[in-house]
């Protein structure tokens, strides 16, 4: 049998303590890591994004991913604070439905964190790249982004030539240096330490939720209504299906709360702490984007670039790329859609220029802790697989020094910088989306499971109403899923067909519950286990 190794719940509490994490986070600092984790995503990287799939419609958009995520956080709260020890929805998923999902599951997770650190990054980019022009000093274009070799790979896989995708290629780069930086140094970070990454990040959700206060303060008050629903600028440019499409995307936006919950192992209190990080930091950031997405709006309008046929243009593509280029070389105002650094552009047509320049500036120093938490979530996760036997253990190495994973921790930073110097912003949002509404998924299916299969045992969170709440999740989930573009839904069976062989053919024989191996709780002298031979 597939699904026979199930690893209870006791056997992993047990381990978490044998070969544990050093405590030492409480609630003000977990639900900083939320907050950093969140904010900063969707705002600062993603507003383009939604506005060119719905238009100002993408205010719905956030309402639509912000309830998903609201329902799973409730299910996320109530197994992290029954199971508060590392590996997230892998964990989980190990104590209801056994090994081979979880491993799915851990599998799915490296879409959300490793390749939404890589998004993040190339957002950074972006604000960096505009900060820089902003005081004369250019990077030159072919190491700014890779929107020239997306333009080459578009035709050598036999997209029709047109004049956007020459422009794409006589106008965009090839590899994204800035990128590959900050995730250099995002993972010499989480290297030296959780705590002291900790309490960087504090610092830059700081100045994050205040150049966002300044940017809301300065744009509500000229908020033009006909920018919501004029006779020009119709408020569903693309209907309900664009609105869907774009909560999709900026489900993205949500994206690191549930990283709170990769830090329980690491955390004091976590019945406490975990639920009031998890819930706390989205709550907070829903309003931040509702906030800061009208006064874009409000501001100069939202309204997406069309194709020659008429459709909007895919976001991230090299078609938009090259007709954006063309709308600036007409001396045209630049739509948002266009715009790299969506909130910096807001304020310099809004003529506050300088405020932007800051705006911008406070970009490029926070969103590293979105980066920092994205990445931080991916090392857990791996770190708990290989401490199960299910990865080669050498990745659940501790630092003697820093005490810390490194090992998996630069192996993930090597992989995320490999993404983030080729791919466009766009594209790894919604491909880190499919892995985590999977992850999302089955969290919701272990929460109602266990309330049958383990009834007694304590809950410090209950989910309230589980049984509407954990299914409005997974279904919610479902429609987000489907919702994505046509490559993001084809990337998490193909990703999964990978990683089943690497199961089948690596971990499942040297799986620890397989093998035997199981720690126990009332085992005080921590004697070796026995365990069978590998094959």
């Amino acid at each position: 049998m597939i699904f026979d190794r199930i690893k209870s719940l006791d056997a992993i509490l047990a381990t978490a303590e044998k070969k544990g994490l050093h405590r030492s986070l409480g609630a003000f600092q977990l639900t900083m890591l939320g907050i950093g984790a969140v904010i900063g995503t969707g705002i600062f990287v993603l507003t383009s994004e939604a506005a060119q799939k719905a238009g100002p419609g993408m205010l719905l958009s956030f309402v639509v991913a912000g309830f998903v995520c609201a329902v799973a956080a409730l299910c996320y709260s109530e197994l992290a604070s029954m199971v508060p020890v590392s590996g997230s929805a892998y964990t989980y998923t190990y104590a209801v439905t056994g090994e081979l999902l979880a491993w799915m599951v851990g599998w799915a997770l490296i879409l959300e964190y490793a390749v939404g650190a890589s998004a993040v990054a190339v957002g950074w980019s972006n604000h960096l790249v505009g900060l820089l022009d902003g005081i004369g000093f250019h990077i030159p274009a072919a190491f700014r982004n890779a929107d020239a070799l997306m333009a080459h790979m578009y035709l050598a896989f036999g997209a029709t030539p047109s004049a956007d995708l020459q422009t794409a290629m006589n106008t965009g780069g090839y590899i994204n240096v800035p990128a590959i930086v900050v995730v250099g140094f995002v993972t010499w970070l989480l290297v030296i330490g959780t705590t002291e990454s900790a309490r960087v990040n504090a610092v830059l959700v700081a100045v994050k939720i205040l150049a966002l206060t300044v940017f809301v303060a300065l744009t509500i008050p000229v908020l033009n209504g006909a920018h919501f629903g004029g006779p020009n600028e119709p408020f569903l440019p693309t209907g309900t299906t664009g609105v869907l499409g774009a909560a999709a995307s900026i489900f993205f936006a949500y994206v690191g709360f549930d990283a709170v919950s990769t830090a329980a192992e690491e955390t004091k209190n976590p019945q406490r702490n975990v639920p009031i990080g998890l819930i706390g930091s989205l709550a907070i950031c829903t309003i931040f984007y509702l906030l800061v997405a009208s006064g874009a709006i409000g501001a100069i309008g939202a309204q997406p670039v069309m194709g020659l046929n008429g459709l909007p243009l895919n976001p991230g593509s090299p078609e938009l790329a090259g007709r954006c280029a063309s709308i600036i070389a007409s001396g045209a105002m630049e739509p948002i859609v266009c715009s790299k650094e969506a909130l910096v552009h807001v304020l310099t047509v809004i003529n506050w220029p300088v405020i932007g320049r800051l705006v911008g500036l406070a970009a490029v120093i926070a969103l590293p802790s979105v980066v920092l938490m994205m990445m931080f979530g991916q090392t857990r996760v791996f770190f708990t697989m290989a401490r199960d036997g299910l990865l080669p253990e050498k990745l659940a190495s501790i630092h003697p020094k820093f005490r810390t994973p490194h090992v998996v921790t630069i192996v993930t930073g090597i992989a995320a910088a490999f993404a983030a110097a080729m791919l466009p912003v766009g594209k790894l949002a919604d491909y880190s989306n499919a892995g985590t509404l999977f992850a999302f998924f089955m969290v919701a299916v272990s929460v109602m499971v266990l309330r049958k299969t383990d009834p007694g045992r304590t809950r410090p969170f209950r989910t309230p109403g589980v049984w509407i709440v954990a299914p409005l999740a997974i279904v919610g989930c479902v429609g987000l899923y489907v919702s994505l573009p046509l490559t993001a839904i084809l990337v998490l069976p193909g990703w999964g067909a990978i990683g089943l062989l690497i199961y089948f053919l690596y971990s499942r024989s040297r799986s620890h519950v397989g093998r035997g191996i199981v720690d126990v709780v009332d085992d005080p002298s921590m004697l070796p286990e026995t365990a069978k031979p590998l094959d």
